[in-house]
């Protein structure tokens, strides 16, 4: 079975801003300048729900296996009212304008379905404008995630307000269509300037293994990725 390649992204390359100017001559596609990034920050800390509460970010996805944010404390944490999809087409990256691939986010959920779970990392507050920018340039370079306030509970039985990014079907680069039969096709052969698509899905996969995290949509993708024949 192939193991995953190692990822690119790091601390370094997202500080340089080479991370940032990486994906300036990619087509048919607007990139978000330093300068909404940072806006949307403020934003997002001008929302913050209690100032004297701690910051904290939920991580789903690839922020799990490799945070590069410098943090105080971690837990699992559930979520309720989102689930992962793998629901924004992707034109760069692991995919390109000529053959999209697919990238995670949180799409809404049904009342009754089964909360998401993921991780929960609480940010110093000394440190906490330098740390999310960091998350805000990897997160939202296109503008395409959603940051929102939203209540998990962590492990140790607290309830605590984090930063969720989510992504809204009202985004030009949303898909409806997240089925596996759909996903899985796109995945097992899309790939961009920072890698093959299928790599993000196989470290997706163990770090939640890694972590007892169950999560079956994931589970179903890999299945079928591995019987549409990726080498893996």
């Amino acid at each position: 079975m192939r193991k995953p390649r190692p990822t690119v992204l790091t601390r370094e390359f997202l500080q340089s801003g080479d991370y940032l100017r990486s994906f300036v001559d990619t087509p048919r596609q607007k990139w978000w300048s330093r300068e909404q990034i940072s806006d949307s920050l403020e934003k997002t800390l001008a929302e913050r729900p209690d100032p004297d509460a701690p910051v904290w970010v939920f991580a789903y996805g690839s922020l799990i296996w490799n945070p590069l944010i410098h943090v105080a404390e971690q837990q699992l944490a559930t979520l309720r009212g989102w689930r992962r999809s793998f629901c924004m087409r992707l034109l760069a990256g692991r995919g390109t304008p000529e053959h999209p691939g697919r990238m995670l986010a949180l799409a809404r959920a049904p009342s009754t379905a089964h909360p998401t779970t993921g991780i929960a990392f609480r940010i110093r507050e000394e440190e906490l404008r330098d740390e999310l920018m960091l998350v805000w340039m990897r997160e939202m370079i296109g503008g395409t995630y959603e940051p929102l306030w939203q209540e998990v509970r962590l492990a140790d039985g607290r309830l605590v307000q984090t930063i969720v990014f989510v992504m809204e079907p009202c985004t030009p680069a949303y898909e409806h269509d997240t089925s596996v039969s759909t996903v899985a096709p796109l995945i097992a052969t899309a790939s961009g300037h920072l890698g093959h698509n299928i790599d993000y899905l196989l470290e997706l996969d163990q770090a939640l293994t890694a972590h007892h995290i169950h999560d079956t949509y994931i589970q179903e993708l890999v299945a079928a990725v591995r019987a549409y024949g990726a080498d893996i």
